[in-house]
């Protein structure tokens, strides 16, 4: 029997040491935590961190309010415990560090009664510490830009520096401001905020320089003074509204003659350029033609008229700030020769004439090769060259004598008989 009772005893024993272990086995994996922070901050000010216990699924399984059945564990080093408070379903600590870095953070959370039970839920946060100040440089302008980092030129710019100091850190020190805004202004102030007027578009960066000094009381010495220094920039793409469109191009032009009009946009590049040949200059309307991007402040336009009139280029261009419009009339006349209506005119006559030449030139050779087999030249000619030309072509003047002999053979002699008379 005594054995029995002992068996029976255990039991109960083991039963009632695992009721406390009920609550956390059955939430274990139900729940997680909601870590936050007001990190970064610089050395030697405190960082709060708040962890938060929720249901998984956005808040349907039902937490017991009461929190002293949950218990909340941080592993922290080494970072400088300040304080620690808890609260409903969630935990606070504050944490100062007095070198720079990234240290991790990590939070489990168990039942009250049973610390060494599994984990409810767990987490962990990585904290960064910074030997610098902490902050932000802050940009705006009362109109705004679907572009980011984009501002309108010739408009008030208002910069601003925002230090990020959650514990108050800072409260006793005093600051000094260095400004370049890349375009060659600088300025030093004492204020956080200024306000600028860039008068050209561009891509510009603002870069800012901040000093803070405080006093501090140094165990067993005087007071010391403190610096800690910041280096922050912002970059700022300046646009311009579209103050027009200047075109440059003929106005009088033959047809099938290649034409080219040269757009030129006075303000910052366009992300489109529409346009359309209109008997008349009116507006384009929307979906009326097909959008370009162009990416410059020029863009080329080139177009060939195959019918004569009048014509009018209606021409849009658009950015994100402004829309501008622009027309250019031109008068088109017909050519003299157009290549489509006389092409086959003027192959026909380019043929007549090269038959025409070689016509000539066949003639000219059977003419020559004639006079060649037949160098007999008409009577008259040839008796002109041969009474005209014959001496000087002649060697001998007998042979000119007998030519003439045979020429005139019906002349009568050169000499005349003597008759002799007897008285």
């Amino acid at each position: 029997m005594a054995p029995a009772r002992w068996s029976r005893l255990s039991l109960i024993l083991w039963l009632a040491c695992l009721l406390p272990l009920a609550p956390a086995r059955v939430a274990a994996g139900l729940y997680e935590l909601n870590i936050t922070t007001d990190g970064p901050t610089t050395t030697a000010a405190e960082v709060t961190i708040l962890a938060s216990l929720v249901a998984k699924d956005n808040g349907s399984l039902a937490l017991r309010g009461n929190a002293h059945l949950y218990r909340f564990h941080w592993i922290h080093t080494p970072l400088r415990l300040t304080s620690k408070t808890e609260k409903d379903l969630s935990s606070t600590i504050r944490v100062v560090s007095s070198m720079p870095g990234d240290f991790p953070v990590s939070i489990w959370v168990t039942a009250a009664d049973c610390w060494m039970c599994q984990p409810v839920a767990r987490g962990s946060v990585v904290l960064p510490i910074t030997e610098f100040l902490v902050g932000n440089l802050v940009v705006t302008q009362n109109t705004s830009l679907p572009w980011p980092s984009s501002y309108l030129t010739k408009t008030i710019l208002k910069v601003s520096f925002l230090l990020h100091d959650p514990s108050n850190f800072f409260k006793t020190a005093s600051f000094l401001y260095s400004w370049d805004f890349g375009d060659g202004t600088q300025m030093v102030t004492e204020d956080s905020m200024v306000y600028y007027n860039y008068s050209i578009i561009g891509t510009f960066t603002v870069k800012l320089k901040v000093v803070a000094e405080w006093e501090q009381a140094e165990p067993g010495s005087a007071k010391g003074v403190l610096q800690k220094t910041g280096d922050f920039s912002a970059s700022l793409k300046l646009q311009e509204t579209l103050r027009g469109i200047q075109v440059l191009g003929p106005t009088l032009i033959q047809t099938f003659q290649k034409m080219t009009v040269t757009l030129n946009f006075l303000g910052s590049p366009p992300l489109t350029v529409c346009w359309r040949l209109k008997p008349e200059c009116l507006p384009l309307e929307e979906g009326e033609c097909h959008p370009v991007s162009v990416a410059s402040t020029a863009y080329n336009l080139t177009h060939i008229f195959r019918d004569p009139g009048d014509y009018c280029f209606s021409i849009r261009a658009e950015n994100v700030i402004s829309k501008a419009h622009q027309y250019h009339r031109i008068q088109v006349w017909p050519s003299s020769i157009q290549p489509a209506v006389f092409a086959f005119p003027c192959a026909t006559l380019i043929t007549v004439m090269l038959a025409f030449i070689m016509y000539m030139t066949l003639r000219n050779a059977t003419q020559q090769k004639d006079m060649v087999e037949n160098p007999e030249p008409p009577s008259g000619v040839r008796c002109c060259c041969q009474m005209c030309c014959g001496p000087f072509l002649l060697e001998t003047p007998s042979e000119y004598l007998e030519i003439v002999r045979e020429n005139h053979g019906l002349l009568p002699p050169l000499y005349k008989s003597v008759k002799t008379y007897t008285v």
